[in-house]
């Protein structure tokens, strides 16, 4: 059981450095360059309203389009990271499949481009 343990060590050690630091660092950052936003700085730009509104008031559905556009792409890249750890091990087939999934994908991505919903107005 010790010796089980003593693997465990490195893992904790590096946490524990990881912790402190960002802890010396956020703690740095407040005394260093104490916060005193303006009213300008606290306004809202980049969803477009202004956050303390009625939140029953409407808003543009291009902000939800935008948000799953980039969920969308974004898992294209997790799924390249394990791919391309593993290629040598699965070999052609493994290859051509992601080259189909990379295909659809990015007819995906042209449709949208075309249709204009990349575009902000």
């Amino acid at each position: 059981m010790q010796a089980y343990l003593a693997e465990y060590l490195p893992i904790l050690i590096f946490l524990g450095i990881a912790i402190a630091l960002a802890a010396i660092i956020v703690l740095a950052s407040m005394v260093i360059a104490p916060q005193h936003p303006e009213r300008e700085k606290l306004s809202a730009y980049e969803c477009g309203f202004e956050p303390f509104d009625d939140a029953r008031g409407r808003f543009d559905v291009r902000f939800y389009l935008v948000a799953i556009l980039f969920i969308i792409f974004d898992l294209e890249v997790a799924f390249l990271f394990p791919w391309a750890v593993s290629l040598g091990k699965i070999g052609m087939f493994g290859f051509w499949s992601m080259m189909v999934f990379l295909a659809v994908l990015t007819v995906g991505f042209v449709y949208e481009w075309k249709k204009g919903g990349l575009e902000w107005e």
